[in-house]
Formats: structure tokens, C-alpha cells, sequence
């Protein structure tokens, strides 16, 4: 034991320590995620009328865009292993931005149906090279500041970027008549930004862990216990279930305003404002959520599947308010999955295979989010009230799938 602390001890000696606090790095951070959803969120509250405009019917909609989901999540799989692996978190994190803020500009320009599917996918296959290191480095900070409050401070951020983006990509709209063009194209400076703040925040933080062991050491507490043979632990596998059933049901925004323009509940250049309006309350739902986390723990998680089954039973009628309310809904439902549900990936993963079970998580729920898509889209043009039925039902069994989880942490 002596021998092993001594280890420790030199092992820490040599770690480079942080040239920010936590909480700055938090925010830093949280203001990367904002320019960077300045892009792609301005992106995505178009997706569904552009691809419409494109000859993209309901189901092609629904398909598309659960496997850009999907590709999200699932190539986590194999970035996540990566990042623990190589740890070279910064590098794979700044390469997936850079992927992400290069797709969007030119998704407005192809003009044809199946490269704007493409970029579609390739814009979300940005945000799976980069998050499961993201979200580890996130995580050795948010040890120190808490990890509900920490995740769900730079969700809240977050959507700023995610709030102001698409109200300007609706005003580019209302200025030149729909064309989807210069609304994107105004998106590559924000983009440009992303990037130059990341290498400048690499070279203020190099080694995010430290946060992450100086908390561990100012406690003295230990990491959290890791499972024989390196494996991830029970309760991890049975909370990936929860989510996975929690997802299937969730639509996604491009079935939702596909719905609102082809019903003309709504006009195209009015779908960005509403997409805005969810993203604003994706934020004040992170922030509750997060701080409710920090002293309740996961039972605040069973508001989701709530959530979840509400947006399909509202966000499909043929009245207005209502459909525009399941939109708001269906914010709220976003700003739990985007903060809370990785909090407590952290919180059952040691760190050392922290990205790895990231990356494992993401692609359960990347698979789930496939079978959501195509689920919600496909029984959209068939029954809406079988599409509420089967929704509902998938939310009551995510209910079970988390007391089950509760049951295998402890």
C-alpha cells in the first residue's frame, strides 16, 4: 500500500495542473458548445422543410434524421474506446467540431435530396468524434463543481447557442423568401469561432483530469471502484436499458415540424422560432434537473419517460397551441437527455474508462434513436393514435427499466 501511494504520489507530482478553476472551465467550455450549437442547432430547426423541399417524404424525414441520431450515439463505440485508449481528448474533440461546423454551411448550397442527407448524417458523425471526449474532460471538472450543476450550467449554455442560431436562420428566411442558402451560409463564422477558441482553451487546460484528482484529494476520497477485469459495472448496463427504452420513443424535431408545416399549423420560416423557444426551455429544464440531481440523485430521472410520452400525445394534433405546447414539451425532454443523463454516467464510471463508457452508452441509445425516428415517422403516415398507444406504452416499460436500475446501483 506504501508502494502504490508512493506511485500515486509521483504520478501526481508529474501531472500538469490546470491554469484555470473548474468553474471557469466549465463555462469556457459550455461557450464552445454554444457556438458550436449556433451552428448545427441552426442547422437542425430546418431539417425536416428542407429535406421536405428536397422530396423528402414523412418516413425518408424520420429515417434521416434518427440516423444521423444514430450515427451520433453509435460511433461512440468507437471514439469513445479511442479516446481512452490514445487520450488524446483535445485532438479528437477539435477534430469533430471541425467536421461539424464544415458540413453545415454547405448543406444549404447541394441541392439535391441525397447530399443533403449525407450532411445531414456527416454534421451529427462530427458530434460523435468528439463527445465522448468532450464530455470526459467535462466530467474531471464537474468532480470539482458538482457533477448536476456542472453538466447542466454548460447545457444551459449550450442553448444559448441553440436558442439564438436558429431565430437567425429564421430571419435570413423571412429576408430572402426560403431559400435555405445564405440562412446556412451565414453559420461558417461561428463555426470559424469554435475552433479558435478550443485551441486556445487547450493550451489553458492540457490535462482536464487534474481537476478531477485535486478534487479526490481535497475530500480525500477515492475514485470510484473500478469492476473486475476493467469490465463496466452492473448498474451502468441497466441504466443504458432505461435510456434506450426512453429513446425509442422520443421523435425527433424533424418528424415534429415536418408535421407543423405539412398540416400548415405553422410556416417554414416560423419552425426555427419554435425550435428556439424548445432549446430555451431544454435550458431552464437542464438547470432544474441538474440541481435537483445534486441532492435527490436519479429519481429525478423518471420525469423523462413523462416527458417522453406527453410529446406525442400533444405535439401531433391538428391544433395549433397544442402542437406547439408537445414542442415545448419535447424541449424539456431534451434538456434532461443533454445534461443529466450524462451526469450520471459519471457518476457510475471510474475515469480511467469514463470515454469508453461514454462511447458505449451513446451507441445503445444511438440504436434506440434509429428505431425512434423510423418508429415515430413511419407510423406518423400509417395512425397517429397507434403512434401515441405504442409511445406510451415504450415510456410506461422505461419507467420499470429504471426502478430495475435503482435496484442495481445500489
Amino acid at each position: 500500500m506504501d508502494v502504490n501511494r508512493s506511485v500515486s504520489g509521483e504520478r501526481e507530482a508529474d501531472r500538469p495542473s490546470a491554469r484555470m478553476g473548474p468553474w471557469r472551465f466549465v463555462v469556457w467550455f459550455g461557450t464552445v458548445s454554444l457556438l458550436a450549437d449556433f451552428v448545427y442547432e441552426g442547422a437542425r430547426s430546418v431539417t425536416g422543410p428542407l429535406l421536405a423541399s428536397l422530396g423528402a417524404s414523412a418516413l425518408v424525414v424520420g429515417v434521416v434524421t434518427g440516423a444521423g441520431e444514430a450515427a451520433a450515439l453509435g460511433l461512440r463505440l468507437v471514439s469513445g474506446p479511442l479516446a481512452d485508449r490514445t487520450r488524446r481528448f483535445w485532438g479528437l474533440a477539435i477534430a469533430g467540431y471541425a467536421l461539424t461546423v464544415v458540413s453545415v454551411p454547405l448543406l444549404g448550397v447541394v441541392g439535391v435530396l441525397w447530399a443533403a442527407c449525407a450532411l445531414v448524417v456527416a454534421e451529427r458523425v462530427g458530434k460523435a468524434v468528439r463527445s465522448p471526449a468532450k464530455d470526459t474532460m467535462l466530467s474531471h471538472a464537474t468532480a470539482a463543481t458538482g457533477r448536476g450543476r456542472g453538466f447542466a450550467v454548460h447545457e444551459a449554455l449550450d442553448q444559448i447557442g441553440a436558442l439564438v442560431g436558429p431565430l437567425l436562420v429564421a430571419g435570413v428566411l423571412a429576408l430572402t423568401g426560403d431559400d435555405y442558402g445564405p440562412a446556412l451560409g451565414v453559420l461558417a463564422a461561428p463555426g470559424i469561432a469554435v475552433l479558435l477558441l478550443l485551441f486556445w482553451l487547450r493550451g489553458r487546460v492540457p490535462d482536464p483530469e487534474a481537476y478531477e484528482h485535486e478534487a479526490e484529494a481535497a475530500v480525500s476520497t477515492p475514485a470510484a471502484p473500478q469492476a473486475p477485469d476493467g469490465r463496466l459495472p452492473r448498474a451502468f448496463w441497466a441504466y443504458a436499458g432505461f435510456t434506450a427504452a426512453t429513446t425509442t420513443g422520443f421523435a425527433t424535431f424533424g418528424v415534429l415540424s415536418y408535421h407543423l408545416v405539412e398540416r400548415h399549423l405553422l410556416t417554414a420560416a416560423w419552425v426555427p422560432v419554435l425550435y428556439a423557444a424548445a432549446m430555451a426551455v431544454d435550458a431552464v429544464a437542464a438547470l432544474a434537473t441538474g440541481w435537483l440531481y445534486d441532492r435527490v440523485g436519479p429519481r429525478v430521472l423518471v420525469a423523462l419517460p413523462v416527458l417522453t410520452a406527453a410529446v406525442a400525445a400533444l405535439a401531433f394534433t391538428n391544433t395549433v397551441v397544442i402542437a406547439v405546447g408537445g414542442s415545448l414539451v419535447w424541449g424539456a425532454g431534451m434538456g434532461i437527455q443533454e445534461s443529466t443523463l450524462r451526469a450520471t454516467v459519471a457518476d457510475l464510471v471510474p475515469s480511467g474508462r469514463r470515454a469508453t463508457a461514454y462511447g458505449l452508452f451513446a451507441g445503445v441509445v444511438g440504436a434506440a434513436s434509429l428505431a425512434g425516428g423510423a418508429l415515430t415517422g413511419g407510423l406518423y403516415g400509417y395512425s397517429i393514435p397507434l403512434l401515441i398507444t405504442v409511445v406510451v406504452a415504450i415510456q410506461v416499460l422505461a419507467v420499470v427499466l429504471l426502478a430495475v436500475t435503482r435496484v442495481a446501483r445500489r
